[in-house]
């Protein structure tokens, strides 16, 4: 049977191009095709994304080649075990040219959030990457942080590791997430480049180490300094205040 989504060839009489310009000018905004959206929320069932896929799932065909370390909330001196064991991986992976250690964070002030990433490879300088985005959801800009710096370090040559240490661990499990959900355009973009990571070679690795921000662990303090470094101003109103405007220009339109 033909799991791809039944196409009615039917022009649709939402569709932008059935609008006229005068509809469009009044409109006074970026437009995007209803069928359009909706492949973008719910990639699963886009045939586009191979990735979520019956057969293509990751988790079926890679299952032995990532990895969670989480804090054990159960430990009475969980936050002294959790420091020594992330110390233990520094030092351990430290000197391997292979091996990519990343950690990320993400801060959201005045509507705008930022999203950083710091990578440490032996041999190579620190790299940072920071992208400033407005209106998103917390979850959203961590899993792009992590996205981000997971391509940064696929690109290297001869990495046969990758360590990704977050606070927000519960985003990074929501890559191998096999159910549709919001943000599944990060994940897909994440799955595609692990699979070609993991198939490179049968030695090629990812793990994810839960690191909370109440632990002010070295690492993880030195990149949330400086994702709170940054003080981003909106140049356009709050959210609330633009979508008056909105309503004002509409109710002017009407009244005309």
């Amino acid at each position: 049977m033909d799991d791809l989504p039944i196409l009615s060839n039917k022009p649709n009489p939402h569709a932008v191009s059935s609008l006229i310009n005068q509809q469009k000018n009044i409109a006074k905004g970026h437009l995007i095709n209803l069928c359009n959206k909706a492949y973008g929320i719910f990639p699963s069932f886009s045939p586009l994304n191979l990735e979520f896929s019956p057969g293509f799932h990751i988790t079926d065909n890679f299952s032995d080649c990532f990895s969670f370390n989480l804090v054990n909330k159960k430990e009475k001196e969980k936050d002294r075990i959790c420091t020594q064991e992330l110390d233990k991986m520094v030092l351990y992976t430290s000197s391997s040219p292979h091996t990519a250690l990343i950690v990320t964070d993400a801060s959201i002030k005045n509507n705008i959030a930022t999203s950083i990433s710091h990578i440490h490879i032996a041999t190579h300088p620190l790299t940072k990457t920071v992208h400033h985005v407005a209106f998103v959801t917390s979850t959203e800009v961590e899993l792009f942080a992590i996205r981000c710096s997971i391509n940064q370090a696929y690109i290297k040559e001869n990495m046969s590791k990758i360590i990704v240490i977050t606070d927000s661990i519960h985003a990074a499990k929501k890559i191998f997430d096999s159910k549709s959900y919001p943000f599944q355009s990060h994940t897909a973009v994440i799955l595609s480049e692990l699979w070609g990571f993991f198939n490179s070679s049968c030695n090629n690795s990812i793990e994810f180490w839960e690191c909370p921000s109440c632990l002010k662990w070295r690492f993880h303090k030195d990149i949330d300094k400086d994702s709170k470094s940054f003080h981003p101003i909106p140049t356009y109103p709050c959210k609330i205040s633009w979508d008056y405007c909105k309503k004002t220009n509409s109710d002017d339109i009407i009244n005309q």
